[in-house]
């Protein structure tokens, strides 16, 4: 029986972070998928985790496995699909290192991911942006703080790890401010600040303490703040710009929705899915075009551009009032 141990450690310690250079993100991503998938096979086999075997792990273990994630954690497609393109990555990461194991890692990675439905994106208009903007009291030191992560993530678009992740070094202030963000797949942009944005975390920066993290965003205790304290902030400001704005009520406000106005934003103003994609760091437009279905003005542009059918003339008659009766009755 060839033990598991071994790989899962080379698997998160050196294939992930060294070979693939994945972030510290998609590394926690993988570990919960595969921690979650080794608990429920060593129950399932009535074992201990650390004795699970590669023999024991099949394609339908795997499958029963998505069947629970659904059924009994109540998960969406779109997370069952995560937790199975972790388990594959792992088992293509072990193909090569036991070659004999060669049939019983193909059944498993030919399980296929399960279509999820396309959804319109959830996004902030302008008045709503701007009541959440508002909301952090300006002269305090934590609404100071909280005022220049709410600007920062909306004019660049940040992703939460970006934002929780950018550290002091990766400001320019010459000729102007700017950021450096390392994104996902570790793609790099450079983004220039609007004005607003870099007076805000001017202010900011003038009263962060030093000597501490290296981070720019510091919570409470000093340490970098967490995406959890990021999403705490958001969701205390959201309370207070819905007694502002009353739409706000019916919409939940995430970190990513905020990313998602960004989106808009910028589409709306420049009509150029290519520019959106490139403040984004989005690898491909085929990503971007998500908010090219959720924009109702370039839809109302589509409509605008094109010719109607025209309508056949006709006018409605009712039927005489005897034959209405003999048709009720």
């Amino acid at each position: 029986m060839t033990p598991l141990a071994t790989h899962v450690s080379v698997f998160l310690r050196e294939r992930l972070p060294l070979e693939r250079q994945a972030s510290e993100r998609t590394c926690d991503t993988y570990a919960l998928a595969l921690r979650l998938f080794f608990e429920f096979a060593a129950h399932r086999l009535k074992i201990r985790p650390s004795a699970l075997a590669l023999e024991q792990i099949d394609a339908p273990l795997v499958l029963a496995f998505l069947t629970h994630l659904e059924t009994e954690r109540h998960n969406c497609p779109a997370t069952r699909n995560v937790r199975l393109a972790a388990i594959r990555t792992f088992m293509s990461f072990i193909e090569y290192r036991e070659p004999s194991a060669l049939a019983q890692i193909q059944r498993i990675r030919a399980i296929p991911m399960k279509r999820t439905d396309s959804r319109l994106v959830d996004y902030l208009n302008s008045e709503e942006m701007q009541a959440v903007l508002d909301a952090p009291a300006p002269d305090t030191r934590g609404g100071i703080r909280d005022r220049a992560m709410l600007h920062l993530t909306y004019s660049a678009g940040l992703r939460v790890s970006e934002l929780v992740g950018l550290r002091v070094d990766n400001l320019s202030f010459d000729p102007r401010l700017s950021i450096h963000v390392l994104g996902k797949g570790r793609r790099e942009r450079a983004l220039p600040l609007w004005r607003e944005t870099a007076t805000a975390l001017r202010a900011w920066l003038a009263l962060r303490p030093t000597g501490k993290a290296l981070e720019v965003f510091l919570n409470a205790r000093g340490a970098a703040m967490t995406r959890a304290g990021f999403e705490y902030v958001l969701d205390k400001h959201v309370q207070v710009a819905r007694q502002h704005v009353p739409s706000l009520a019916t919409k939940r406000v995430s970190p990513h929705v905020i990313r998602h106005s960004c989106a808009m934003m910028i589409l709306q103003s420049t009509g150029d899915i290519r520019k959106v994609a490139l403040w984004l760091g989005h690898a491909s437009t085929q990503t971007t075009e998500m908010y090219l279905r959720a924009d109702t003005t370039t839809l109302l542009e589509i409509m605008n551009a094109t010719i109607p059918p025209n309508l056949r003339k006709g006018h409605f008659r009712p039927p005489d009032q005897l034959i209405k009766l003999l048709m009720t009755g």
